[in-house]
């Protein structure tokens, strides 16, 4: 949302799927065994899901090979330097955050490789307070960037919000998941927030700044 400031030529759907795009991937290798996740029930907070093995996805390497690629097409399609960099910022930024949060999990490349980060996911407290700052900012900086055409394009946006909200709250506080095929298909639910940013994108402007001499 809040790359749509500085980038108002893009979708907001096209943006969710490059900032989000490693963990669209995901849950498809999950349902196809090429990556793996291990679910401990009988831990609690952010400790339940043990990211055992997903190099394709979430190692640096690839990472980077994702962003070039989608940023790549996106040029080959629309032929604006400009907006490819940024969506390929977008998909890098993904893993640069699940560095912050994430424990010592993140491959920096397929086999075997050291694994990082930085593990803010230790602290709820902390995790919330972050997340709530970028879920906030991005919210602002997306309202001040557009002006809706009508009353469909608000609706849709702020459904888009609460849903946004709803999953997060439900990832908290939900039971873990009973298999990885039940986890991955409920990941699958993140397309539904790409549907509604586009809609809620076409039903939207560009605010024109006025100057004055």
């Amino acid at each position: 949302m809040a790359a749509k400031k500085v980038a108002p030529q893009i979708s907001l759907g096209t943006l969710f799927i490059a900032v989000q795009f490693l963990d669209l991937v995901w849950p498809t290798l999950l349902l196809l065994n090429i990556e793996q996740v291990v679910i401990h029930p009988e831990l609690s907070d952010n400790h339940v899901l043990e990211f055992s093995n997903y190099p394709y996805t979430h190692s640096l390497l690839l990472a980077i090979i994702w962003s070039v690629l989608f940023g790549g097409i996106y040029y080959l399609i629309k032929r604006n330097g400009i907006n490819a960099v940024i969506l390929g910022v977008g998909v890098l930024s993904h893993w640069l955050l699940d560095l912050v949060v994430h424990f010592h999990d993140l491959p920096l490349y397929p086999g075997n490789s050291p694994m990082v980060g930085f593990g803010v996911w230790n602290s709820i407290l902390v995790t919330s307070v972050l997340e709530a700052i970028f879920f906030i900012g991005g919210v602002v900086l997306y309202w001040k960037s557009v002006t809706f055409k009508n009353n469909t394009g608000r609706i849709v946006f702020w459904i888009l919000i609460l849903f946004l909200i709803a999953v997060h709250v439900w990832s908290v506080f939900a039971p873990p998941p009973a298999t990885v095929k039940e986890l991955a298909w409920s990941a699958q639910f993140q397309w539904l927030f790409v549907v509604l940013a586009y809609w809620a994108d076409s039903q939207s402007k560009v605010r024109t700044r006025v100057t004055s001499l």
